[in-house]
């Protein structure tokens, strides 16, 4: 009995103290923790990708003005048919053009106001004007703009004057968004783990991320601050593709 009565203080003492000791270590951790919460770095991720044209076509269009309706659509069909023959003969399949209605613009009133020698004066101008449009498909993208040169000096050589561009088609930005995200998600922790090992610390997990918009820009419009001369396009078929993510990291 006298041992069962000096065992029970000894028991209560340990069970006190090993309380204290998990009371201790709760709070420890609560507070690291709490405290914890205020650590965090925020970084950005860049990522870029050039997407390649899809498909290519080079636009031609021209327009006649007058008064005569009628001849100006035989002007028109004329030089329409001229420059069919030119591109067929180049090279080009027939197939491959699109040729589109004329459409014609008439004015009705075809007087304007114009001042001459300090008052107004009301000048005759050309009451019908005929656009024809007509383009055609580039199969070979990247000499398009070679293509679309000669065709211009040619048709200048030939009096058959057009105006002459070039249209690209890229790939949906939903088809590379994945990826870009995925890319600019690593930079953004390989910038976070440099800050983390320079302040002597752990990269944790992410608190917050946000997803910049994604940006295009052809060759002739490129972050100039965030991108190497190496990384720029220089062709015009090739756009580029670029976002920046914003993400908060906690540190331990």
């Amino acid at each position: 009995m006298e041992n069962n009565s000096f065992s029970k203080p000894i028991i209560l003492g340990i069970s006190l103290l090993l309380g204290l000791f998990l009371l201790g270590f709760f709070i420890f951790k609560g507070l690291k923790t709490f405290t914890d919460k205020d650590r965090v770095v925020t970084v950005k991720g860049l990522a870029e990708m050039n997407m390649m044209a899809t498909s290519a076509t080079i636009a031609l269009n021209f327009s006649y003005s007058g008064d005569n309706l009628q001849d100006l659509i035989k002007q028109t069909e004329n030089k329409k048919n001229e420059i069919i023959t030119y591109l067929t003969n180049t090279g080009f399949n027939e197939k491959d053009l699109t040729i589109n209605k004329i459409e014609v613009n008439d004015r009705q009133n075809y007087y304007e106001t114009r001042w001459e020698n300090g008052k107004q004066v009301k000048v005759k101008i050309d009451r019908y004007t005929i656009t024809q449009n007509l383009s055609v498909q580039s199969k070979d993208i990247k000499s398009t703009e070679d293509n679309f040169s000669q065709i211009n000096l040619d048709l200048i050589n030939k009096d058959l004057t057009c105006n002459v561009s070039t249209y690209y088609t890229y790939p949906s930005l939903n088809s590379i968004k994945p990826q870009l995200i995925a890319e600019s998600t690593k930079n953004a922790r390989i910038a976070g783990e440099q800050f983390a090992n320079d302040s002597q610390a752990k990269l944790g997990k992410i608190k917050t991320a946000s997803q910049g918009q994604i940006t295009i820009g052809d060759s002739y419009s490129y972050d100039e601050e965030n991108s190497s001369d190496s990384e720029e396009p220089k062709e015009p078929y090739v756009q580029k593709a670029r976002v920046v993510s914003t993400i908060v990291f906690f540190l331990e």
